[in-house]
């Protein structure tokens, strides 16, 4: 467990230096900002009412979670992989006294505390441009709403990441499968709409998942319904690219 731990912190700040994080959270407030000014066009400019402080970050959230989240997901997934195998800094990496599970686990642990920590600064300042500039909706219970629907989009963000890993796996070079995941993901959305009664077998339908928490009626059987599926992709998604990972002779 001390091993796992310390190549998680190792993995942590690895992340933390490269400028990527950086970049993501500059345009995630920068489109915060933007998304607000707009909203506040709309209202003086056109007397339209917009939306409330509570339903702009999950406005927000809808947004961020079909491009820049996915993106960045994208982007770091395959520098903590495929960057590495291209500069033969894993064959270093590996030499440490941990198990090549631990130092998968711990990778993609890394990843999700990234995900998570871009998910929280969207949601705060959101939420504070929402107040800022309609502050008489605001009340406890869309603050709850709020956290829940940022809390659980880690998971089908999760899922997403565990792809982009497999095809880390498969494919040396970064390139390829940055370029590859664009065209999986816009495919299965294309996919979702041609074929809408099948939409909710794909991944990608599942990044909306946290509508279904904050519904006036909760839909619990369908809620449980896509948490098996993700958990059956993440199962899927894990196994497969954790076993083309422990094969490859670095």
């Amino acid at each position: 467990m001390v091993g796992f731990k310390a190549t998680l912190i190792n993995e942590i700040e690895k992340l933390y230096k490269k400028k990527k994080v950086l970049v993501a959270m500059v345009i995630s407030l920068a489109f915060i900002v933007i998304g607000q000014v707009i909203m506040i066009g709309l209202r003086s400019g056109f007397g339209l009412r917009g939306v409330g402080s509570m339903e702009f970050p999950i406005l927000v959230l809808s947004v961020v979670v079909n491009t820049i989240i996915p993106l960045f997901t994208a982007l770091v997934t395959i520098d903590s992989f495929s960057s590495e195998f291209s500069q033969n800094t894993m064959k270093i990496a590996i030499t440490r006294p941990v198990t090549r599970l631990k130092f998968f686990t711990a990778k993609l642990g890394a990843i999700m505390v990234f995900v998570l920590v871009n998910l929280i600064f969207v949601m705060i300042f959101s939420v504070i441009a929402g107040f800022a500039f309609n502050s008489n909706s605001f009340t406890f219970v869309g603050i709850f709403r709020i956290i829940l629907s940022y809390g659980i989009t880690v998971l089908p963000m999760m899922v997403l990441a565990l792809l982009i890993v497999l095809l880390c796996n498969i494919f040396r070079s970064g390139i390829a499968v940055f370029f590859l995941s664009i065209i999986i993901f816009i495919g299965f959305k294309a996919l979702g709409i041609y074929f809408s009664q099948y939409s909710g077998l794909f991944f990608t339908s599942m990044v909306d998942w946290y509508s279904l928490w904050i519904m006036h009626t909760m839909p619990v059987s369908k809620i449980f319904r896509e948490f098996l599926l993700m958990v059956s992709y993440g199962i899927l998604l894990f196994t497969g690219g954790y076993y083309l990972f422990d094969k490859k002779d670095f």
